[in-house]
């Protein structure tokens, strides 16, 4: 019967009768991690296990000297800042403030023009329509070309240009849309006769293209609104609400009522009016994010709208 040899690095089955005394190759000495090499000393193989190495001790204490070896650190709680108390939002009934308007050196410029040539325009004004001369009717683009022009069916819309939480879209026919340009492409909902003299019509409530951003303290609303007339323009606005009025080539009327997202610092807001645009910068009372410039309206302000319309 084959038995296991084990001395260091043999590791080999051996028969006991035929042990000579250099069968096996070994190491003598202690294993040092060499085990795959041969062995470097000749002698008998031998059968008997031999014991295993005891592990040394670990006193508690060398455990606690290690301990203390470890570096320490100081434990620092640190504490959130705590929330600013929100700010109530104040009734919509407050009185409204006229915001300052602060009126640019350009438009100054461009109004003294105007002036000037307002009194050749006095002169020309007569029944003759010039060819070329723009409709008056709300969404009508056509120009006056002649006689002919008189007889053509207008087809323009009745009502007035309503912007409204992001959406455009005519009192008369209410068809809403969220892009400027598909609103301004809007074909008209009633016919009738082209208006070919201001005149007849007066101030002529116009759409008018305008965006908002906002920074951290701010939130500014741009009118792209040309030549406007700051003795005929109005802004007025309490802490939720702004009313915009705004008067500009003459005889284009902009109006805009908004209710705002946040709260805002009247004394503290004021429009700056330039010759191609006119700025609303409105001081938030809380520097916050706002989500959108208009607060959504309820459920129950839409239900009063819709039995309004109907």
């Amino acid at each position: 019967m084959a038995l296991l040899c084990y001395n260091r690095g043999c590791g080999q089955r051996f028969d006991p009768d035929s042990n000579s005394d250099d069968a096996c190759t070994y190491h003598p000495g202690v294993p040092v991690f060499h085990d795959a090499l041969k062995g470097c000393t000749k002698g008998r193989h031998n059968s008997e296990k031999p014991p295993e190495p005891v592990k040394p001790e670990v006193k508690t204490t060398e455990k606690k000297e290690l301990s203390e070896l470890k570096p320490k650190f100081q434990e620092h709680i640190i504490q959130a800042p705590k929330p600013v108390e929100a700010i109530k939002r104040p009734s919509p009934d407050e009185p409204m403030t006229n915001l300052e308007l602060k009126v640019s050196a350009s438009l100054k410029q461009a109004l003294d023009k105007l002036s000037g040539n307002e009194e050749n325009k006095k002169e020309e004004d007569s029944d003759e329509i010039k060819i070329g001369t723009a409709c008056k009717n709300g969404g009508c683009s056509k120009t006056y070309q002649g006689l002919q022009s008189l007889e053509e069916v207008c087809v323009y819309h009745s009502g007035v240009p309503i912007f409204h939480e992001g959406m455009k879209y005519w009192s008369c026919c209410r068809r809403k849309t969220s892009d400027f340009n598909t609103f301004l492409a809007q074909k008209g909902c009633t016919t009738g006769k082209h208006m070919w003299t201001a005149k007849d019509t007066g101030k002529k409530v116009v759409p008018c293209r305008h965006d908002w951003h906002q920074t951290g303290g701010e939130v500014i609303i741009s009118v792209y609104a040309k030549n406007s007339l700051p003795e005929l323009s109005q802004v007025v606005a309490n802490s939720t609400l702004l009313n915009v009025h705004i008067v500009f080539e003459g005889e284009k009327e902009f109006h805009q009522n908004v209710k705002l997202w946040g709260v805002i610092d009247v004394k503290r807001s004021y429009v700056t009016m330039t010759a191609t645009k006119i700025e609303i910068t409105m001081r938030k009372a809380e520097p916050m994010q706002w989500a959108n410039l208009e607060l959504p309206a309820t459920k129950n302000q839409e239900k009063r709208k819709e039995d309004k319309t109907e």
